[in-house]
């Protein structure tokens, strides 16, 4: 089985996040792609504006309409998506780190062929994220290079990847989605709905708890 961890802070969920994630299932023929919302990024200091749990149910609606299911893997309406809590919020509020993440899911699915579904921009600060050696060795990455921030070899080079790694890293170039949760927060606080932008039982559930507001 072939399963694609997607983390973010899905703030809100939106249409780029679907669109990316079943570009990616569709080029890697990947079985499943687990979004997992992030409690606390130990990269970013600024707060996500919704809380973990309704940013959870958001995922949730977005994957799968029907009230989810006890555990940590949720079913879902599309077979390929599913929502995990790998990354919730720690009890001691500590960062959530991908690599405990990733080796959590390992010891999980054991049998399983990890990947990492991520950004461009984010995959250039891979050097500063927690043990990235074994970040590379864990899962296969899949970086999505989008519209506005094309990625190059040159641009992967002072990542300064060993060629087993470099061949671990696989290039996704063919979407064309580029939504921005910032300028849809501006939006939803403006009292925009954002037609199309996001899923129907993700824009009612921001409308029924008031976010972004």
């Amino acid at each position: 089985m072939r399963v694609a961890f997607f983390g973010g802070t899905f703030d809100p969920i939106h249409r780029g996040h679907l669109g990316l994630a079943s570009a990616a299932s569709v080029a890697f023929a990947l079985d499943r792609v687990l979004f997992a919302p992030v409690g606390q990024q130990p990269l970013k200091s600024a707060p996500s504006i919704a809380s973990f749990a309704d940013r959870l149910a958001m995922a949730t609606l977005a994957c799968n309409p029907e009230p989810p299911a006890t555990g940590n893997l949720q079913p879902a309406t599309c077979p390929r998506f599913a929502v995990s809590t790998l990354d919730a919020p720690r009890a001691d509020g500590t960062p959530n780190y991908t690599v405990d993440s990733l080796a959590a899911l390992a010891r999980e699915l054991p049998t399983a062929s990890l990947y990492v579904l991520t950004g461009a921009d984010s995959f250039l600060t891979l050097r500063r994220w927690r043990s990235p050696c074994r970040l590379l060795a864990l899962a296969e990455w899949i970086v999505v290079s989008r519209p506005d921030f094309p990625l190059s070899e040159a641009q992967i080079a002072p990542l300064d990847l060993t060629p087993a790694q470099r061949a671990r890293v696989h290039l996704l170039t063919t979407l064309n989605e580029e939504v921005s949760a910032t300028n849809l927060r501006r939006r939803l606080q403006a009292g925009d709905p954002c037609p199309g932008l996001l899923p129907p039982a993700v824009a009612a559930y921001i409308l029924s708890h008031h976010l972004y507001r």
